[in-house]
């Protein structure tokens, strides 16, 4: 998408502006990235519905016949306008609401980042904005942000203020009324709910002074989140830790998201595998797939976002489980069919995870020893077939997806394996250039974005490379859009 022809198709900076409710700078910051954020896209393209030439700007392509365009619309999360005022306090744990905003806007929430004066000394503004999409605020007395969005206005236009991490300190001004500052003044002037994840010394934390503070935030119905107990970053342990962000998440989720029995996949089943397994040889070394589980982890965060209840099954990953699944931790293949086969019955089943084909026979309770000799005879055997397994299965889910990680021929290689396996969709990929196999030439694992090939029965359409969150979004929007086909057809006609 030309940002620059979106901007002049809307009618200029200024009317997207309005009806972003952006400043000036992320305008500028949309053009010099040469993207839209995930979380203005949807606003964007029910903007552009209206006004001539949409189908041009979307798929400059359109009039050519080489391929078949299927392309499934754009997800709208039930968050979607939802807007956060979060205040960062000046605490080590500030640097976690950053990763908070990521997680945050990947249910489709708007962030208005305002920061205290030692909030700054933790981390930047430029970091949060980066990461937002948009200016923020720090300072109550700037005449050019009071023109462009008063305090008040950052008070009552949010539908929640969240304080993360909320310190001693800031507890202490908001429970007595004091507004020296931006945050505090936000605190006192807002109509709007506010929660607040404290984090401090677990000997400030059980100071009478606070716990009298915290009860008077509560009593004005201020929801506090944790704190959890542990080591803390000054070295001592107890309560005092910062609530996990998905956790935070969650708490967020459960205030702003509507009634989850009106989203499209309330009352739906999905199974998603995600990550590699690992395949002992002996008791240090093992077979393995290159996998971050980036993409599978992000399918069941965008199947739960709509209601589906997820189970997700996961080889070792370091990246932490998305919010609102049930987690099923595995390290081999065999491990892995036994806990998908145990998950039936599904209505979904897609199975992202890298899967090791073949394992050792004998695996070795001990580490194998260096031999003398330049070469040695390891006996493999076929792993269980968890996709083909699940396409035979008398439960076979009603939409089964599976992956193909190519190097050659994608669409040749992923048409046959879809027929191979019995499954509905295949998701294909380039994981290398097909030039060579220098590890610098990876396209997919670890990065944040792909380029698929989404493959079904007779058609294939190839997805320009965009981040695997927005990937699993369009996914999920046509898994939607296919169950309500299927259940249109068994409906019987009206006689």
């Amino acid at each position: 998408m030309d940002v620059q022809k979106v901007i002049d198709q809307l009618g200029g900076r200024h009317a997207l502006q309005s009806l972003l409710g952006v400043g000036p700078s992320a305008i500028s910051n949309y053009i010099t990235r040469g993207c839209f954020p995930r979380r203005v896209q949807s606003i964007i393209d029910t903007a552009l519905q209206d006004t001539p030439h949409h189908n041009q700007l979307h798929n400059p392509n359109a009039n050519s016949t080489s391929s078949t365009t299927l392309t499934p619309p754009r997800i709208i999360h039930p968050t979607h306008g939802k807007r956060i005022a979060l205040i960062i306090g000046g605490g080590i744990a500030a640097y976690k609401a950053l990763e908070l905003t990521r997680r945050l806007q990947d249910h489709g929430f708007h962030i208005t980042g305002i920061m205290t004066k030692s909030a700054q000394q933790f981390i930047t503004p430029l970091s949060l904005s980066a990461l937002s999409g948009e200016k923020v605020y720090t300072d109550l007395f700037s005449l050019t942000d009071e023109a462009e969005m008063g305090h008040i206005r950052l008070a009552r236009e949010t539908d929640l203020v969240l304080v993360v991490p909320a310190t001693a300190n800031l507890m202490a001004r908001a429970a007595n009324g004091i507004a020296d500052d931006l945050a505090s003044t936000i605190l006192l002037a807002t109509t709007a709910p506010v929660m607040m994840a404290p984090a401090m010394n677990p000997a400030m934390w059980s100071h009478p002074a606070t716990q009298d503070n915290l009860a008077r935030l509560q009593s004005r119905g201020v929801h506090i989140i944790g704190p959890d107990s542990g080591d803390t970053a000054c070295g001592e342990d107890g309560e005092g830790r910062l609530t996990s962000p998905q956790d935070i998440v969650a708490h967020v989720r459960a205030r702003l998201e509507p009634d989850r029995s009106s989203l499209a996949l309330s009352g739906k089943h999905a199974l998603v595998t995600s990550g590699p397994t690992i395949e002992p040889i002996d008791s240090v070394r093992f077979i393995a797939n290159h996998s971050s589980g980036k993409q599978g982890h992000a399918i069941a965060a965008a199947l739960a976002s709509h209601g589906a209840t997820v189970t997700l099954v996961n080889g070792p990953v370091t990246i932490d489980p998305p919010t609102g699944v049930k987690l099923v931790s595995v390290e081999t293949a065999q491990e892995m069919h036994d806990a998908c086969m145990a998950a039936l019955p599904a209505d979904i089943a897609v199975c992202a995870a890298a899967v090791a084909d073949w394992r050792a026979q004998a695996p070795k309770n001990h580490k194998i020893k260096k031999q003398a000799a330049d070469s040695m005879t390891l006996n493999l055997v076929k792993n269980p077939d968890i996709l083909a397994a699940l396409g035979t299965h008398e439960q076979r889910p009603t939409l089964l997806v599976g992956f193909a990680a190519e190097t050659e021929n994608l669409e040749a290689n992923a048409q046959q394996k879809r027929i191979a396996k019995n499954c509905d969709w295949i998701i294909g990929n380039l994981v290398a250039v097909s030039s060579g196999t220098n590890t610098s030439d990876n396209l997919v694992f670890g990065h944040d974005k792909n380029t698929i090939m989404l493959v079904r029965d007779g058609t294939s359409e190839a997805w320009p490379k965009m981040r695997k969150t927005e990937i699993a979004d369009k996914l999920v929007a046509a898994m939607i859009m296919t169950l309500n086909e299927t259940v249109a057809d068994k409906e019987p006609a009206n006689v």
